[in-house]
């Protein structure tokens, strides 16, 4: 599954790009006005950093696949590291805000929040994350190799407060791809008490 978005890098690229962010990323930057500093964690091709350069934002995209990293940084001009989320040291970086939309699909529930907790030190306390994961139970298994990892709502709202971080808004979205699958997306903000959204 590591391989898949190097292998499929081309087909990811097609099926995602022209996919509107707007729905999900709109709350984000209600909150965060530009020219904030966003980093975009599994950025991919460069599709939402692309969305919020345009709005004034100042984007910047890791990414472990060096064909997406590829397309993202032709697509955007944006500096995008070729990294893997999972060891790469964030206390070397700063953002105003974490950009992860799907980044954390593939991540099972036991390592969900500590790998969520060792990106927190790129953000300053009160800065934002935006995360999104797909609803469901267990695992969701695709015919090219990759699996899903599902979350019902209040599992996540549990593991999101013992990261040490704050529910500002809630949303479900249907997936532009597939109407089965729904996605919850978060914004959050680093510190202080959990809300419900």
């Amino acid at each position: 599954m590591r391989d898949y978005y190097q292998r499929f890098a081309h087909q990811y690229r097609d099926a995602t790009f022209s996919i509107d962010p707007s729905p999900f990323l709109e709350p984000l930057i209600r909150l965060m006005p530009p020219p904030a500093r966003i980093l975009d964690i599994g950025c991919g091709s460069g599709r939402d950093m692309l969305w919020l350069e345009k709005r004034g934002y100042r984007a910047e995209g890791i990414e472990r696949s060096t064909a997406l990293a590829r397309f993202a940084r032709e697509v955007t001009g944006c500096r995008v590291l070729e990294a893997d989320f999972e060891t790469f040291d964030f206390s070397s970086t700063h953002a105003d805000a974490l950009l992860l939309v799907g980044a954390l699909v593939h991540t099972p529930r036991e390592r969900f929040a500590p790998i969520l907790t060792r990106m927190l030190p790129a953000l300053p306390e009160g800065g934002l994350v935006y995360l999104s994961l797909k609803e469901g139970e267990g695992v969701s298994r695709r015919d090219d190799g990759r699996v899903f990892h599902l979350w019902r709502e209040d599992d996540l709202e549990k593991d999101l407060h013992a990261s040490g971080l704050q529910v500002l808004h809630g949303s479900r979205n249907v997936s532009s791809l597939d109407p089965k699958d729904v996605w919850l997306g978060r914004v959050l903000r680093k510190g202080g008490e959990t809300e419900r959204p």
